[in-house]
């Protein structure tokens, strides 16, 4: 598995400096505001799990599952496998994303949730790809801004694997192309 990564991106000694800094900057945006924080799985599964131990205010979480991706690519099309088992109205709502990358996602699912009413709506990101941005969506917190490759590692994956590497690596192309 390691020798399938071309380099490591952002060791994990980073992750966990930057996770903690947000997790400060977030505590302190949201100090008496009880946010929702919503998970879009499956990615981020391990960065919300450490920046939520880096967040010291009282808040509560749900997850998502949405889908736009076949391979290395986004179709365009996004589906919801899995939906809120919350209420949001009212709610501050944090959404937790892996990588922000064409943004399409993010979008989409901003505008699906609008709809609920929360008090407002905010979105972390662990890494922001803005050079793929096709989408008019941003993060209000980044942990990291990455070049156009393609990552792996701390819970983001090609066709399933390398989620369980402590950092994010760059694939190396003959893996996935």
């Amino acid at each position: 598995m390691q020798g399938d990564i071309e380099k490591v991106l952002i060791s994990q000694d980073e992750i966990e400096r930057h996770v903690a800094e947000v997790g400060r900057k977030i505590s302190e945006d949201f100090a008496g505001k009880d946010p929702i924080f919503v998970g879009v799985l499956k990615g981020c599964f391990i960065f919300m799990a450490d920046l939520m131990r880096r967040v010291d205010i009282h808040c509560s979480m749900d997850f998502m599952a949405v889908s736009s991706y076949s391979g290395t690519s986004s179709t365009g099309a996004v589906k919801i496998n899995k939906d809120l088992s919350e209420d949001i109205e009212g709610r501050h709502v944090i959404i937790v994303e892996d990588i922000l990358d064409s943004g399409v996602t993010l979008s989409y699912l901003k505008k699906y949730l609008e709809v609920r009413k929360p008090a407002s709506m905010s979105i972390v990101t662990l890494m922001d790809k803005p050079s793929r941005r096709k989408a008019d969506v941003y993060a209000d917190y980044s942990c990291f801004e990455v070049p156009d490759a393609f990552v792996v590692g701390y819970g983001l994956d090609y066709n399933e694997k390398y989620r369980n590497l402590p950092y994010i690596g760059v694939l190396k192309p003959e893996i996935y192309s």
